[in-house]
């Protein structure tokens, strides 16, 4: 468990440097299926925060106007602690099942042959529902790309400014989700402190999936991904229905 544990997180980092995100996308799910939706939450903390501050760093001069990725951060917020108000409340199992759910939904978007054009100026009217939809993903199932990554996606913005203003706000609901993990008991010392060896990791698989990403088509990394979803929620799905 821990060796595959490990290789996911490899897989993530190297999607991370090539893309941008993916690193809750693929982790999330594949701990779910090994241990617990909280435990997974949890252990990402870290590499979600530093990350994506790094990245925030790298594409400092390439982001989206200030007042829009404030709007989307600070929704995005406000639904973190929606979110994890039922991480506390709901069972194991419903939670198990909603990220397969989510998983699914991220599916579904990612194979619909239609490309959405989203123009700035709608972008802004829909940037805080759109927002606190994320968060609220974000903090009851530990994904929030079928709603943010796929949001930015549709303005289909340049790769340097896709993946600066996703990382602000994967940084700006991060740091709402710590206090808020604290309190309700679920981030402890111990898994902190996995957290931390997780971010090594994914740091370490980082500038290898950036030279990649330079190289190869962003396809083949969708591809794969989408691949090993399916997998998952499948197994996710299967498990929990013959366990109840």
């Amino acid at each position: 468990m821990l060796l595959i544990a490990f290789i996911a997180l490899l897989i993530a980092g190297i999607v991370k440097g090539a893309i941008g995100s993916g690193v809750p996308v693929i982790v999330v799910p594949i701990l779910t299926m090994l241990y617990d939706v909280q435990l997974a939450i949890a252990l990402l903390v870290a590499p979600n925060l530093f990350s994506n501050a790094l990245q925030v760093w790298q594409y400092r001069r390439h982001l989206l106007p200030s007042r829009f990725l404030a709007a989307f951060s600070i929704a995005g917020g406000l639904g973190i602690v929606l979110g994890t108000w039922g991480l506390v409340v709901l069972s194991p199992e419903i939670l198990s099942l909603g990220v397969a759910g989510v998983i699914v939904l991220y599916l579904i978007i990612k194979v619909m042959k239609r490309r959405i054009a989203l123009p700035f100026n709608i972008a802004a009217r829909l940037v805080i529902p759109i927002g606190l939809l994320a968060g609220v993903l974000q903090g009851a199932a530990g994904m929030s790309a079928p709603a943010s990554v796929t949001f930015l996606n549709a303005m289909q913005l340049k790769r340097s400014v896709f993946i600066g203003s996703i990382s602000v706000f994967f940084v700006a609901i991060t740091s709402v989700q710590i206090p808020a993990l604290l309190n309700a008991g679920i981030l402890t010392l111990e898994r902190f402190l996995f957290s931390i060896l997780a971010l090594v990791v994914i740091l370490a698989a980082m500038p290898l999936g950036a030279r990649l990403g330079n190289r190869l088509p962003h396809r083949w990394f969708d591809n794969l991904v989408m691949l090993l979803l399916a997998s998952i929620a499948g197994k996710i799905f299967i498990d929990t229905l013959m366990a109840g």
